[in-house]
């Protein structure tokens, strides 16, 4: 889709649009507010501004629209091939072993109980050992900490999502 074609959405085309980048109903009223926009730039410029002015609930509520990973079972088919996922991201990653997706699994768990959230990360280009060092980094952090590191990582996983969903359909 390009720039001028999400402007000329209507509201529900639109928040629809930007439900698939984050799910939290603030930053897509905040969105839909800040329309039109002028570049690219401005879109991603009002996605920073509106998730910024969010309330710690606002964050949670996009947490929601990610999967738990939890269960060893889709750790497993999601690190089956962690190489061909990065797609040229990092060129030395290895296949996650069994240890690394119980663990992560376990550590997941553990994360939600002591924070009432699931584990967010911005993935892209990351090993399933590079998520495990990270998660195990932050479980012992402050919750209100903690709280402003996961909304960061929202916050760029919601821009790559931007920057996808204004890529040009190559199949149009």
């Amino acid at each position: 889709m390009t720039l001028t074609e999400l402007n000329q959405l209507d509201k529900e085309m639109a928040a629809n649009h930007f439900r698939q980048c984050c799910v939290s109903e603030a930053w897509i009223a905040g969105m839909l507010d800040a329309m039109p926009f002028d570049s690219s730039q401005a879109l991603y410029t009002a996605a920073d501004r509106v998730w910024l002015g969010l309330a710690p609930s606002d964050f949670k509520q996009a947490f929601e629209g990610h999967p738990k990973i939890g269960d060893v079972s889709s750790l497993r088919a999601k690190y089956a091939n962690t190489k061909a996922l990065a797609e040229g991201e990092q060129s030395s990653v290895k296949q996650a072993d069994e240890d690394t997706l119980h663990a992560l699994a376990a550590g997941n768990t553990a994360y939600e109980q002591r924070f009432g959230y699931i584990f967010i990360v911005c993935a892209t280009g990351k090993s399933a050992q590079e998520m495990l060092s990270l998660l195990k980094s932050r479980l012992n952090n402050d919750p209100e900490f903690e709280i402003n590191i996961a909304a960061a990582e929202q916050q760029k996983i919601t821009r790559l999502r931007l920057e996808k969903l204004l890529q040009p359909n190559e199949a149009a």
